[in-house]
C-alpha cells in the first residue's frame, strides 16, 4: 500500500474479533495516513518494561492473565493521545474494549475539544477466523516454528466468548453515534486496507 498524506486530521478506532487482522490493518493505515498506530497491548508492555507506576500495577495482572483495570488503561490512553505525534490524529487498536472504556475515551477527547471521526469495524465470521488461525498454526509448524499461543482453537473460543460479551456491544454503541463503518475482513489484506481507506474517504 503506497504512502500518502491524508488531508484532514482523523481519529480512528479499529474494532474486530480476535484474528481479524486489526493490528496488521492499523499498522498499514498508520503508514498510509502518517498517523501513529496506538496499540493498547504494546503500550502496556512498554509500561511494564519501563517499570512505570502503571507498568508495576499491570505486570502481575498480565502475568496471571487478568485484565488491567479500566481506569488505569483509560488514563494511559488519555495521556498517550495528548502527545505531539498524535496532534493530527491516531489509530487506536485494542482500546476501547468495553462500552465503559469507550465513554472514557469520549470524555478524554472532549476535554481537548475533540471527538472520534470514525470507528472501523473489521467483520469476519467465526468459522473463517477458526480456519485462519488453524492455517497460521499449520504454517508455523511447517516452517519449524512454534505456533503463536493464541493460534489454538480452544484459546480462540475463549477469546471469542470474551469478545462477544465485552467488546461486541461497542458495535451498536458506535452505530447509534453514527461513527461505525463496517468492512469485509475476510478479503485479502490489501483489499481490506483499501476498504478501510475508502470508508473514511481517503
Amino acid at each position: 500500500m503506497g504512502r500518502r498524506a491524508f488531508p484532514l486530521q482523523v481519529r480512528l478506532v479499529l474494532l474486530g474479533p480476535p484474528g481479524s487482522g486489526k493490528g496488521t490493518q492499523a499498522a498499514r493505515l498508520g503508514e498510509a495516513l502518517h498517523l501513529p498506530h496506538l496499540s493498547s497491548g504494546h503500550l502496556l508492555r512498554d509500561a511494564v518494561a519501563a517499570e512505570t507506576p502503571l507498568g508495576r500495577l499491570a505486570k502481575p495482572l498480565i502475568e496471571r492473565g487478568a485484565l488491567v483495570p479500566d481506569a488505569a488503561v483509560g488514563d494511559m490512553i488519555a495521556e498517550r493521545i495528548q502527545r505531539q505525534d498524535a496532534a493530527h490524529g491516531f489509530i487506536l487498536d485494542g482500546f476501547p474494549r468495553t462500552v465503559g472504556q469507550a465513554k472514557m475515551l469520549e470524555e478524554a477527547l472532549a476535554k481537548q475539544g475533540l471527538a472520534l471521526d470514525a470507528v472501523l469495524h473489521i467483520a469476519v465470521n467465526e468459522a473463517a477466523l477458526i480456519e485462519r488461525i488453524r492455517g497460521r498454526a499449520r504454517g508455523a509448524k511447517q516452517r519449524g516454528e512454534q505456533p503463536r499461543s493464541d493460534d489454538d482453537a480452544e484459546v480462540f473460543k475463549q477469546r471469542m466468548a470474551s469478545y462477544r460479551a465485552e467488546t461486541e456491544p461497542l458495535i451498536e454503541h458506535y452505530r447509534k453515534l453514527g461513527k461505525l463503518r463496517t468492512v469485509d475482513g475476510a478479503l485479502p489484506v490489501a483489499a481490506v486496507s483499501a476498504q478501510l481507506l475508502a470508508a473514511i474517504g481517503a
